[in-house]
């Protein structure tokens, strides 16, 4: 291989999997001798890249955990089965991926080219999830595009159905993405309405940035997560919820989820949940349970009936 660039690339494709490689065995792999292995080797380095040899008969190279991130290079492959799970998570609210996953899968879609783009598409639409069918499902398309939307400050279009079964077209400004462990919302300023609004990004269609940058407006009060909670707060009844935990509050803490609120201690061994809630509560009791602790449900009646119900299914 006598082209230094794409020499380079696939040996930096070679030393990023997990394994170290002799001298000799990289010099075969790319049919160059192993001075010029040793000279690419030093190239990498002066790129960022931490190159560690080791010296040795059993001695090679392999590529460290550095102080920054360099470039990464994926094959074909590894960057299909890196879109299709990305947007396997990011198509359903799942705990955990948040919005970072979200704008990596929109960073990896810009730039794959034409023929994985499609071949991202046709897997994706090859499969079915298996899912609660609850409306959380998004399509993986229209998140990255108002991720990518979010972090290049450009306006929105898109298709909006209200809970009711209206449907309106929305020109906004978008300011962040917010999961709340089962859906995604899209917090902007509709530009129509002249005001702040918070959309369900699975009653969204047809999105597309407009290509119109923006300077981003502060928000009235908050962060987007807080200024999410409150608008959902106005929006219907919302009973309070009260639990009770036998477990120390730091413990709790440390996984419960940010959405449900913090914990507060009732003792040494013991601790109390209260928040507003106005979502449903069968889900909330699987939620709760889903803890690994043992708690008592002190309101509503019927988030204990809930959680008595599923107790019971779960038993037979």
């Amino acid at each position: 291989m006598t082209d230094t660039p794409g020499r380079l690339l696939t040996l930096l494709s070679l030393l990023q999997t997990p394994r170290e490689w002799p001298g000799s065995e990289l010099a075969g792999r790319l049919g160059v001798s192993p001075r010029t292995i040793r000279r690419d080797i030093d190239r990498l380095r002066d790129l960022g890249y931490p190159v560690e040899a080791t010296k040795g008969a059993v001695g090679g190279y392999r590529l460290v955990a550095g102080t920054a991130m360099p470039p990464l290079v994926l094959d074909d492959e590894e960057a299909v089965a890196i879109a299709v799970g990305l947007r396997a998570g990011a198509g359903h609210a799942i705990e955990g991926v948040e919005e970072a996953s979200v704008r990596a899968l929109a960073k990896l879609e810009q730039v794959l080219p034409s023929r994985l783009r499609h071949r991202v598409s046709s897997l994706q639409q090859a499969t079915i999830p298996l899912t609660r069918g609850d409306g959380a499902s998004v399509d993986p398309k229209a998140l990255t595009t108002m991720a990518a939307a979010v972090t290049g400050t450009e306006r929105l279009r898109f298709a909006y159905r209200s809970g009711e079964g209206a449907r309106t077209r929305r020109h906004v400004e978008p300011y962040r993405l917010v999961s709340t462990g089962r859906r995604w919302y899209l917090v902007a300023y509709d530009l129509e309405r002249q005001d702040w609004r918070t959309f369900r990004v699975d009653r969204v269609g047809e999105a597309f940035a407009t290509g119109a940058r923006f300077t981003p407006r502060e928000l009235p009060s908050g962060d987007a997560a807080q200024f999410l909670a409150e608008s959902m707060a106005r929006r219907g009844p919302r009973v309070e919820v009260v639990v009770g935990f036998a477990v120390p509050v730091e413990e709790l803490a440390a996984r419960l989820p940010p959405y449900l609120g913090p914990p507060e201690s009732t003792g040494a061994c013991s601790c109390r949940l209260r928040m507003e809630w106005g979502d449903s509560l069968e889900w909330l009791a699987m939620r709760l349970a889903l803890l690994g602790y043992e708690f008592t449900v002190h309101a509503p009646d019927e988030l204990a009936r809930c959680a008595a119900a599923l107790g019971g299914r779960l038993s037979r």
